[in-house]
């Protein structure tokens, strides 16, 4: 088996399927960097969106997020063969709150249709200004293909 990079086709590709991400942002404490799964939307050459909802407070992955400016965020195939892609990527835009059809670009990936509906209706229902959508512009990858 052998380790390639993937090309910037490939790995906009990949970052395009509906896999869960892990978002890492560095820590603005003694703590180490928050690194947590979110559900994502990437359109090849586009930007990465992703959106949060905090019950009411400020969650501590939206401040650091805010405050880095920065991120990086990793998407894995992790049966063989196996692939992975990392991308590092600025904070290009926050919505507040986001809108349904934000929000239902990225729900649709991982949720079947009603449900998706479902999820944004009671999070808009009772718009909160705690519901946050970022958008990150990639600007380096590090890929791995085990293909």
């Amino acid at each position: 088996m052998t380790k390639t990079p993937m090309t910037q086709q490939d790995w906009e590709a990949f970052l395009a399927a509906p896999r869960i991400g892990v978002l890492s942002v560095a820590s603005d404490d003694e703590r180490p960097p928050l690194a947590v799964p979110v559900w994502h939307h990437y359109e090849p050459g586009g930007e990465l969106t992703f959106f949060t909802g905090t019950q009411g407070r400020t969650a501590r992955k939206t401040r650091l997020i805010e405050k880095a400016g920065v991120v990086s965020f990793t998407v894995q195939k992790a049966e063989p063969p196996y692939k992975n892609a990392t991308i590092e990527g600025k904070l290009v835009a926050i919505e507040r709150p986001p809108t349904s059809a934000q929000m239902l670009a990225i729900l649709r990936r991982y949720l079947p249709e009603e449900m998706a509906q479902g999820f944004a209706d009671a999070e808009l229902a009772n718009p909160s200004p705690t519901l946050v959508l970022f958008r990150i512009k990639p600007e380096r990858w590090l890929t791995a293909d085990f293909s």
